[in-house]
């Protein structure tokens, strides 16, 4: 091929991104805005944040929903230090984003130049890899390596700095570019042989589905296998939307999250199949997960993500091509233990069902029948995006919540960053444009949307915020009434959001006989591209009885 020069580095990078399928960037460049001039002319569509970290936010909820690489552009100094709280919630995540970013020009390092930052040194920490590109002849191979980086092994955030210096220099290409793809390994024969000898000893199985396993069960080779081993199916709460929830076997989520009816199947399980999942705190919460020594077969695509707290054995590869080569040699030997799964599961529900009908009798809106009504109105083509506050946890307990549509629920990772719901579910949306989307967040969560709230507007993103609003932030102030008085407060003091601004459809709930019509109308404003926010007042005291109950036998 004839070499293809490009007038800047930015202008190389927005090249490979349109040759690499990228559609959309998230992010505020620097004020010499040669990132933008290099988007002018194509059919990139690019989402101008008002803040690098929800830039970052928007960016991993498209990645987690796509299952492609994100990328997201920043400029130097402080724009790189607030995308790392965004990067950390991606690195967690397993989102694969590319953030590239400005720098300080190399012959200006060291002379206190304006906004000069030891960036890499700030970032290296929290992304899989941290580069510098200091000449016009390392740009194309550090774009190619970085989407590479980016989409393989365990999916992450990668950080590309570009410095002053490849503004205006010319960056020339001899080649075509080599796009990457992400590889899925498959375990080698022993590591497989091991395995089975484990699966075929098990007699009451325990199959765990982690984050690790989005994108990786379209065929539902998950719950077959569930279904051959006479398993109960749960997820950790990042691995909800990788299996369908209405499945009989389903039994809900692992750890802090575990219904009390499932609590008998874990204290009993011989061994835990662990897909896809690094076993962190909350998954692994007792009583909601197997007893110390019980073990858990692990399987990860890298060996940094294998727990090493649990005896068991091991497999390094993918979670899909593991499932089906054990799929191809296990015999069907489901029995009395299913039977208890699918006891569990029916209990459960039969307990929920009770809790709504209690509820719908007394007064005020209560968060389980809130669900209710959510469910009803929302369309099967539906995701939830959710945070980690003390209200909006409802939706982690199943079954007052279930997704039983492929990628149907977004949720934080275990560093849970406030906000990071609220503002991800711009990226969701625009990922499954044609979905409903909807975010179940606390006022202090949406309270960090912030002036991005205008970005939804601006590029009509009819995301359907339901705002639980307690005054502030209710886990906080839960934790604080454990001990009594105290002349701090961190919440109950509701006084709405303030979303009722242009283009936002903005509504006020605080009678259920309202709910239904308020949330169908709020439904109807984003299928037109609306953004639309239901404020819903609660008590601090409507937590999950679940949560409570668990918090009493830590």
């Amino acid at each position: 091929m004839n070499p293809v020069t490009y007038p800047s580095a930015w202008h190389a990078a927005v090249d490979f991104a349109r040759a690499y399928g990228v559609d959309t960037v998230f992010g505020l460049p620097d004020d010499d805005l040669v990132p933008l001039q290099a988007m002018e002319r194509t059919d990139l569509r690019m989402v101008l944040c008002r803040d690098q970290r929800a830039a970052a936010f928007m960016a991993a909820g498209h990645a987690l929903t796509s299952g492609r690489t994100a990328l997201c552009v920043i400029g130097k100094g402080p724009a790189a230090a607030n995308v790392v709280g965004g990067l950390v919630e991606a690195r967690c995540s397993s989102a694969p984003m590319v953030v590239l970013a400005s720098g300080t020009a190399a012959k200006a390092r060291g002379s206190g130049a304006f906004q000069e930052l030891d960036q890499l040194s700030m970032i290296a920490p929290v992304v899989k890899w941290a580069h510098r590109v200091d000449h016009p002849d390392r740009v194309v191979p550090a774009i190619e390596r970085a989407f590479l980086v980016a989409a393989n092994g365990a999916p992450g955030p990668v950080y590309v700095e570009l410095p002053a210096d490849l503004l205006d220099a010319e960056v020339t290409r001899d080649r075509a570019w080599r796009l990457p793809r992400a590889h899925r390994p498959v375990p080698d024969a022993e590591a497989l042989a091991g395995s089975l000898a484990a699966l075929r000893a098990a007699r009451r199985p325990i199959v765990l589905v982690g984050g690790g396993m989005r994108h990786r069960n379209a065929r539902g080779e998950v719950e077959r296998l569930a279904e051959r081993l006479g398993a109960a199916i749960f997820t950790t709460a990042s691995g909800r939307g990788c299996v369908d929830e209405e499945h009989p076997l389903f039994c809900g989520l692992a750890g802090l999250y575990a219904a009390e009816e499932t609590l008998p199947l874990w204290a009993e399980t011989d061994l835990v199949v662990s897909l896809g999942s690094r076993l962190e705190e909350t998954a692994v919460y007792r009583p909601g997960f197997a007893a110390p020594g019980t073990e858990v077969l692990q399987v990860n695509l890298e060996p940094v993500e294998v727990s090493a707290e649990w005896p068991g054995p091991v497999v390094i590869g993918d979670g899909a091509a593991t499932v089906r080569a054990w799929l191809a040699e296990f015999p069907e030997q489901a029995g009395e233990w299913a039977q208890r799964a699918r006891a569990a599961k029916r209990a459960a529900a039969e307990r929920v069902e009770a809790e709504r009908r209690r509820v719908r009798e007394l007064p005020g809106i209560h968060i389980a029948d809130l669900l209710r009504v959510l469910d009803e109105v929302l369309p099967d083509q539906r995701i939830l995006v959710q945070e980690n506050g003390l209200q909006d946890m409802w939706s982690y307990f199943y079954p007052h919540w279930s997704c039983a549509a492929p990628a149907g629920s977004i949720v934080p990772s275990e560093q849970t960053s406030l906000g990071f719901g609220a503002i991800a579910a711009a990226g969701v949306k625009l990922a499954a444009p044609g979905h409903a989307v909807a975010a179940l967040v606390g006022d202090g969560a949406f309270g960090k949307l912030g002036a991005d709230l205008d970005v939804l507007v601006e590029q009509e993103l009819g995301v359907l915020y339901v705002v639980l609003d307690n005054g502030g932030f209710g886990w906080l102030q839960a934790q604080l009434d454990k001990g009594g008085q105290s002349r701090f407060s961190f919440a109950g003091h509701p006084g709405g959001t303030s979303a009722g601004r242009a283009g936002v459809h903005h509504a006020v709930v605080d009678d259920k006989t309202r709910l239904d019509k308020e949330l169908r109308q709020a439904a109807e404003a984003c299928a037109a591209g609306r953004v639309a926010v239901v404020e819903i007042p609660v008590r601090l005291d409507d937590v999950p009885a679940d949560l409570t109950e668990t918090e009493g036998q830590h």
